[in-house]
């Protein structure tokens, strides 16, 4: 394609207000809740949940299971992710582990291991906490329509 800069970071990525940074070469070691976008160039050992957008750094790795609203992967994740809205795996990342999203971007030259759910909507409750039951779900479904 001429004219066009092909370049390994997203738009969203070098758009994206970050409230919590993780550094390069640093390791967090448990779950990492954050209200706000997170970006990892580091290693987590654990969960990762945040509110917003979180974008995993070239050299960033998490062992755990990701929850956010967009998730932007250039480094590895060896877990599950669970994105109400965007899934971006960039071409130097590498997901080994099953993904929910509603909308999801494969780059060229990025590895991906694992099962993908494709969501509907966001209104619908869509996106489920990876590792819950049938039952928890099927329950908080009846809860939620009273």
């Amino acid at each position: 394609m001429l004219g066009k800069n092909k370049s390994n970071v997203s738009d969203m990525e070098t758009k994206v207000k970050v409230g919590t940074i993780l550094g390069d070469g640093a390791v967090f070691e448990g779950d990492l809740k954050a209200p706000e976008a997170v970006r990892i160039d580091g290693t987590v050992n654990g969960n990762c949940t945040c509110e917003k957008e979180l974008v995993l750094g070239k050299n960033g790795h998490v062992k755990g299971n990701i929850y956010a609203q967009h998730v932007i992967v250039s480094g590895r994740v060896d877990g599950d992710i669970a994105a109400q809205g965007k899934l971006e795996l960039l071409s130097t990342g590498k997901i080994v582990g099953n993904v929910t999203a509603r909308s999801l971007v494969i780059d060229e030259d990025a590895s991906f291991d694992g099962r993908c759910t494709m969501t509907t909507s966001q209104g619908e409750g869509a996106v489920k906490r990876i590792g819950t039951s049938q039952t928890e779900t099927a329950a908080e479904n009846t809860a939620s329509e009273k």
